[in-house]
């Protein structure tokens, strides 16, 4: 094609044509010249092309929508998300973008109905906190069947009774020489290194032992303060055929309990000074008998769930003793009662109530759940701990 161009050529003004990387001049006489166009040096960008940004993890985007669903404003998300080291176009696009997902839209609606049934709990909270007793647990000596039941059952209120361990020979002969020369040899589970773990109800499994009772008696005696040992939730101690006789030390209170059902429903609990079971609630009623050594307990009625951070299960991850405000700021709403259980009384721990138990001496303590009224309930509780 060049070459038919130059035969062809009549115009005597001399013709430039620019084929980069080349310039192609044809003057008058007909004389080509080609010459070779400088070339722009390459820009940075171009000779080193930014890499794709990486998608926003899964972590990142929970968060994003739990904020989202807790009224955060999306300047203070996409703040703290740049902060925290994320491209501010990413966490624009996420925060700016998620409202118009289906998912997080659906989620949305089901969000409304759950805090239709909150508000109607922190109302009802707000209601009980008129009541001159709010703030209190009535400790009364005894109460009848039916007193009890139509009273504290069925109203889901706690209660303590002072007067109904009179029969209870355990109360003198509960030492722990007498559990170890009459029970020594029995193997027991026990939770062990639960400083360790600030999960160690969760984690259970992972820190489940199986020693002497003998052996676990003299670490208790020894240890003095500590929450590091201390026998497993719902241990099966008294279901033991070796264990039996501790029954015969105790009375099981006709009056709300079914005698017959006691094997498998009833628990023993031995521990040292400084134990803590961490604040959770039960999933049905309960009766906690204390035979010997005083416990701190920390009551929270149900109606104020929606300030726990329920996580998992039956748990919620704050330390009452020690709480995180600024891990967890709706938990200043939060009216506890505080009680200490003295040797001889038994505390009514209803259905859903959330507490927090710590032995402030060596304690022994023995919990029956066979009442003789309906105790069993259907719940729907949290299956695993948030990433966010």
């Amino acid at each position: 094609m060049l070459k038919s161009l130059i035969i062809n050529m009549t115009d005597i003004q001399p013709l430039k044509i620019t084929l980069p990387p080349l310039q192609i001049t044809l003057n008058d006489g007909q004389q080509v010249s080609l010459q070779w166009l400088p070339q722009s040096p390459l820009t940075e960008s171009s000779q080193h092309p930014e890499p794709p940004q990486p998608p926003l993890p899964d972590g990142w985007k929970k968060w994003v929508a739990a904020n989202k669903f807790l009224h955060q404003s999306d300047d203070a998300l996409i703040e703290c998300m740049v902060k925290n080291g994320i491209d501010v176009k990413l966490a624009i696009e996420e925060v700016t973008n998620l409202a118009n997902q289906p998912y997080f839209q659906a989620a949305e609606e089901v969000l409304q109905k759950l805090e239709k049934l909150e508000s109607i709990l922190q109302i009802k909270n707000q209601l009980a906190a008129l009541g001159s007793n709010y703030h209190s647990i009535p400790r009364i000596p005894f109460l009848s069947k039916d007193e009890f039941l139509d009273q504290y059952y069925s109203q889901n209120k706690p209660v303590i009774l002072t007067g109904i361990m009179k029969n209870w020979e355990a109360m003198e002969l509960w030492t722990p020489d007498y559990l170890k020369e009459n029970y020594g040899n029995v193997s027991i589970q026990v939770q062990g290194n639960r400083n360790s773990d600030p999960n160690y109800e969760i984690n259970l499994e992972q820190h489940r032992k199986t020693m002497l009772f003998a052996d676990y008696i003299d670490w208790v005696v020894r240890a003095g303060e500590t929450n590091d040992y201390y026998m497993v939730a719902n241990n099966n101690t008294l279901n033991r055929e070796e264990m039996q006789g501790l029954f015969q030390d105790m009375e099981v209170f006709p009056e709300y309990l079914d005698p017959a059902q006691k094997v498998g429903k009833t628990f023993f609990w031995f521990g040292s000074a400084g134990t803590v079971t961490p604040l959770h609630h039960d999933t049905i009623n309960i009766f906690l008998a204390q035979v010997s050594g005083r416990k701190l307990i920390k009551m929270i009625s149900p109606e104020q769930t929606p300030f726990i951070y329920n996580n998992i299960g039956v748990f919620s991850p704050i330390d009452p003793a020690n709480p995180d405000y600024n891990r967890y700021p709706l938990y200043r709403n939060i009216r506890s009662i505080d009680v200490i259980l003295h040797p001889g009384e038994v505390i009514f721990l209803p259905v859903g109530w959330w507490h927090y138990v710590k032995a402030l001496e060596m304690s022994i303590s023995v919990s029956f759940i066979n009442f003789k009224f309906p105790n069993d309930y259907d719940w729907k509780n949290p299956s695993s701990v948030n990433s966010y």
